[in-house]
């Protein structure tokens, strides 16, 4: 029986060298979670045996038992790096006919080609819906859906309005208004520039042109301090004044009263252009209330418009409550989802399956879901993953142990083989 008890031992020892040489292989593999072996005795016995005289049989392996002890926080600069400090899991999803769903402590996460949150396995991250505000509109594990980044935001608006409040100098010089060239500088007094949309969001650049056609005329009725032409170009195109006179391209006149104030009427409207993307065919507005003529430098005190383009995607944030969120460039900040944070109640008893992945179990329990920072769940950080809980100094310690427990159980299995072999021996 010694033999046997002796063979045992060796094996008992040699999962436990396992278990630690596992552990120390993953010391750096991130959301990684030690585990250490358990062992029983093993006493053979029945209700007449003397308790006295009991002999044990060996030793067992009853399991091998997962660490949940958070590991280290290594600081990322991606937004998608996500560290749980706690308790809790992230759910996932694989991909492909399976659908199984996983559970996992790695939280590098990253935008596949169809603008879905994935892992480094592709199965994708599962988080709650969320209203514009950020609050969740639907619980329960069939409410989960995987995340997915919108590369755009908003519907476009054709810009049908702008206003721009000019200053121009009193003391600019008159131009040939029959030399105007708008690649060449000399030929006007100054140009105003503003950002304009046409209807499929595409941003243009309407630029109007000041060129001074005349000094003042106190005694004219009524009288002014300056005539000026004013061209406005969007892009390249020249619009036509829709003023009852104009039968093509050209500027508009205006005139400046004694106090430097704009004279009536202080709008232009354009005839209908089509743009050079090709888009829908748009009429703009150019209101120029409160533009003056000082003797100061020439200003704009205000440019505003009312066209609006579609946003396109400059960054993604995830907040401590675990709300994704999409920054967009027109302005826009859209609530994607809420991170789904999963817990178990006997989580040492989740299926290891391989990639930083586990499974529920019978004895694991049904996992329960939940938020970030909710009662019993874990906090969330951005910018941050969790390192392997594998202390190394520990384990090779324990794996120094576990080699001398594998001897001596081997020199306990040699003595009892010399102790048979003497037995063999014996001659009659």
């Amino acid at each position: 029986m010694s033999f046997f008890t002796s063979l045992s031992g060796l094996q008992a020892m040699q999962t436990d060298m396992s278990v630690i040489s596992h552990n120390l292989a993953n010391v750096s593999t991130n959301g990684f979670k030690k585990s250490r072996t358990a062992f029983a005795d093993v006493i053979s016995s029945n209700v007449s045996t003397d308790p006295r005289k009991m002999v044990g049989s060996g030793v067992s392996v009853k399991g091998t038992v997962q660490q949940f002890s958070d590991g280290s926080s290594n600081q990322t600069k991606s937004a998608l790096d996500m560290q749980i400090l706690g308790e809790g899991f992230f759910v996932v999803k694989s991909t492909g006919l399976s659908d199984q769903v996983n559970y996992t402590r790695t939280g590098a996460f990253t935008v596949d080609d169809s603008r879905n949150v994935i892992d480094a396995q592709g199965s994708y991250l599962m988080v709650y819906p969320v209203d514009n505000d950020g609050n969740v509109t639907a619980t329960g594990d069939k409410s989960l859906t995987n995340l997915q980044i919108q590369p755009t935001s908003g519907s476009p608006s054709a810009t049908k309005n702008v206003a721009t409040k000019v200053q121009i100098p009193s003391t600019a010089t008159v131009k040939d208004t029959t030399a105007f060239k708008r690649t060449d500088t000399s030929t006007y007094n100054n140009s105003v520039a503003t950002r304009v949309y046409d209807a499929n969001g595409n941003a243009m650049t309407m630029t109007s042109y000041y060129v001074r056609t005349a000094e003042g005329a106190p005694t004219a009725t009524p009288p002014n301090t300056g005539t000026w032409d004013v061209y406005t170009y969007v892009g390249d195109q020249m619009l036509t004044p829709d003023d009852g006179v104009a039968t093509g391209p050209g500027p508009v006149t205006q005139k400046y009263d004694t106090t430097g104030a704009l004279v009536p009427p202080n709008a232009i409207t354009f005839k209908p252009f089509i743009p050079a993307s090709g888009a829908a065919q748009q009429t703009i507005k150019l209101d120029l209330a409160g533009s003056t003529q000082t003797s100061a430098a020439a200003a704009v005190s205000n440019r505003v418009q009312d066209g609006v383009a579609v946003g396109q995607l400059v960054g993604i944030t995830v907040d401590d409550a675990g709300i994704i969120k999409a920054s967009y460039s027109n302005s826009d900040i859209v609530p994607l989802g809420k991170v789904a944070i999963a817990k178990f109640s006997a989580p040492t008893g989740l299926r290891q399956a391989g990639s930083n992945y586990w499974q529920a179990t019978g004895i694991s329990g049904k996992a329960t879901l939940g938020f970030a920072a909710a009662e019993g769940f874990g906090s969330l950080k951005s910018g941050q993953l969790e390192g392997s809980n594998v202390d190394i100094t520990e384990e090779l310690v324990n794996l120094i142990a576990a080699q001398r427990n594998f001897q001596a159980n081997s020199k306990a299995l040699d003595t009892a083989t010399q102790v048979s072999q003497a037995i063999l021996n014996i001659r009659g």
